[in-house]
């Protein structure tokens, strides 16, 4: 009898793994399972399809069972798996369509369970009809089906990725748009405070009102609309939009018994794979190790997901691959400001041993002189007594984003400030100054 991979969860982590595995094992007999309507999407596309720019979700399915199929591997959507039997090795899982249910035996397993929207309990009424979240594709259609109705007024709760990415879209189908945040300025877990001060100019300037360190406490459902309100504030809401991030789903785990790591997601070695032998995990539930920091960590990004299923793949089918890090490399955008980040913070840096010290540059995207320009800010932290590079944030105009790049490779290649502020960077004046801001930012670390 053929040796059976079970996969628990098809999203970019799990369906990643089972591609590779599927490479490598041609023998191998690989059944996923998803409790939702689709494998293999973009999630991050979602915001993109609600505001109207994507024009089909079909548009963010990547790939789909029949696709599968045709490479030996039997996915199961709407089935969703209850429990996992580790002594006798097997997941019991029930359709959602037909409610039949049943006991699928593994000799491996790979659990890619994804991530968990966050709904505060203390948030009354947060589970209130007319109150949204967006995760799956089939949150982002019935979104969409909101968004479609009459332009009226939507209360975006939390000022994380999906906010920022939901209050564009919205606002670009001539919504008026509230965000609340509890932090001292959007984005408040990725920027330091210089940064999240011009990411949140940029939010007011695309039209949203924003309101910082306002914590919701209840939304009330009045049929015809919501009232939203805190300390110190009540607004009156269409649509109510809940974006306060995500953890780890992980209670499948805890149930069965595999361990969860310091940071509640599954704890894997580099290679994917957990303390039970023959059960892997990557993706949104899994911890990942820092590059920089060297401590565990638990990152929600499908680069990240795309990478270590891939990783665990590769071991499930015999090879050797050992998941080098992350730095938490990530991009989004409000109207036409880009915002972007790479490796630790400051107050991360510090609270891992380092001394860290700031190099700050602004200036425009291209040449001054250039017309069609637009500001651009960076800055770099590095460590004051070694000069390693520990991370770097970008807020400006459009081609001030992916710069990013630049310094996550100089912090992967572990460079020092003074060696990234020397680096051959390209230069024309559509572009870029001769001296990029990036050279600018680095010599300042440097200096510093």
């Amino acid at each position: 009898m053929a040796e059976r991979l079970v996969v628990v969860g098809g999203d970019a982590a799990g369906m990643s793994a089972a591609s590779q595995a599927r490479r490598l094992r041609p023998d191998l007999e690989i059944v996923a399972f998803e409790r939702g309507g689709h494998v293999s999407y973009s999630a991050c596309g979602e915001p993109y399809y609600v505001g109207g720019l994507v024009d089909s979700v079909n548009r963010l399915v990547v790939r789909t069972p029949e696709d599968f199929a045709a490479r030996g591997i039997e996915v199961h959507i709407r089935h969703e798996v209850s429990s996992i039997d580790l002594d006798r090795r097997e997941v019991h899982v029930t359709s959602l369509d037909g409610f039949e249910s049943r006991s699928v035996g593994f000799d491996q397993l790979i659990y890619s369970t994804g991530s968990r929207p966050l709904r505060p309990p203390d948030i009354a009424g947060v589970d209130s009809p007319g109150v949204f979240g967006l995760r799956t594709l089939e949150d982002a259609e019935v979104l969409k089906r909101e968004a479609d109705q009459t332009p009226g007024r939507v209360v975006m709760v939390g000022g994380g990725y999906i906010g920022i990415e939901m209050a564009e879209a919205m606002i670009d189908r001539g919504w008026q748009v509230t965000m609340v945040t509890s932090g001292r300025h959007v984005l408040e877990r990725t920027l330091d405070d210089r940064m999240g001060e011009l990411a949140d100019r940029a939010v007011r300037e695309y039209g949203v009102e924003l309101l910082t360190e306002a914590r919701v406490t209840t939304v009330e459902d009045r049929q015809s609309d919501h009232v939203v309100s805190g300390d110190g504030f009540s607004l009156i809401a269409d649509l109510v939009v809940i974006g306060l991030g995500a953890g780890p789903e992980v209670e499948l785990a805890v149930a069965a018994g595999i361990p969860l790591g310091v940071t509640g997601a599954v704890a894997v070695d580099d290679r994917q794979a957990t303390a039970v032998p023959g059960v892997w995990s990557a993706g949104d539930c899994a911890e990942a190790r820092h590059r920089v920091s060297k401590l565990p960590v638990n990152i929600l990004l499908g680069t990240v997901a795309n990478k270590t299923g891939r990783i665990a793949g590769t071991n499930i089918g015999g090879g050797d691959a050992r998941f080098p890090g992350v730095l938490g490399t990530a991009i989004t955008r409000i109207g036409p400001t880009e915002i972007s980040r790479t490796g630790l913070k400051v107050d991360a840096a510090a609270g891992s041993g380092f001394a860290p010290v700031i190099g700050f540059a602004r200036g425009t995207v291209r040449a001054g002189y250039w017309p069609d320009n637009a500001p651009m800010a960076v800055m770099v932290i590095a460590d004051k007594n070694t000069g390693q590079i520990l991370g770097g944030q970008i807020v400006g105009g459009s081609g001030a984003g992916k710069r990013i790049d630049v310094i996550a490779t100089a912090i992967w290649a572990g460079m020092t400030a003074a060696e990234l502020s020397w680096v051959d960077l390209a230069y024309a004046p559509p572009f870029s100054g001769v001296w990029d801001l990036i050279h600018i930012a680095a010599r300042r670390a440097a200096d510093a």
